[in-house]
């Protein structure tokens, strides 16, 4: 790629590491999270759940590193248009920090899970009952640690896909804002402001 507006290939990566943070974060949330709670025991609802998520870490990483990396491949292609044309600057800036926050949100989640992992199983090592709903929410007879971690990890992972989701906007508006007639206002709207 040279240093002109083809960018195909950076949009390309960008948009498949979007959509996989994205649509993999729905899915655990929707169906990892939930799924456990078809087992019957409190132990396993959460061993399955932190197996999966560990599972998909990988991919989820993979996509939030695309998204980044071609991120920059865009931001570098796009500089001429953060000079001349209103909004695209600003808009990419939120964008690059939602993913930042994204990023750094998708990190306390999987942080969240492995305390409350860790404390699973130190718990049932011990004899303790372990009582969860799921993988995420805890009932009144879960230890008291283990129901804190839950609360934060689930916040986490409804944070996750709503910043993943807002990135997408965010590239959206980007990507729109190349057509001819957003070009024209957006420079207008830079040297005529008013």
């Amino acid at each position: 790629m040279g240093n002109t507006d083809n960018h195909v290939v950076a949009q390309a990566v960008h948009d498949l590491g979007s959509a996989l943070w994205f649509g993999g974060t729905v899915m655990g949330v929707a169906g990892v999270n939930k799924a456990g709670s078809d087992l019957t025991q409190g132990i396993d609802r959460i061993r399955v759940a932190s197996a999966a998520w560990g599972r998909f870490a990988p991919a989820q990483w993979a996509g939030i590193g695309a998204t980044l990396l071609a991120g920059l491949r865009l931001t570098q292609v796009g500089g001429r248009r953060m000079a001349l044309q209103e909004g695209f600057a600003r808009v990419g800036a939120l964008k690059a920090g939602i993913v930042v926050a994204g990023a750094a949100a998708t990190g306390y989640s999987a942080y969240s899970g492995s305390r409350i992992g860790k404390l699973a199983e130190q718990a049932y090592a011990h004899g303790e009952p372990i009582e969860v709903k799921d993988a995420t929410i805890p009932t009144d007879g879960t230890p008291e640690q283990i129901a804190t971690w839950q609360r934060r990890q689930r916040v986490a992972q409804f944070v996750v896909p709503v910043l993943a989701g807002a990135n997408i906007v965010c590239g959206s508006w980007l990507v729109q804002s190349y057509r001819a007639g957003a070009t024209v206002k957006g420079v207008l709207g830079r040297l005529l402001p008013g």
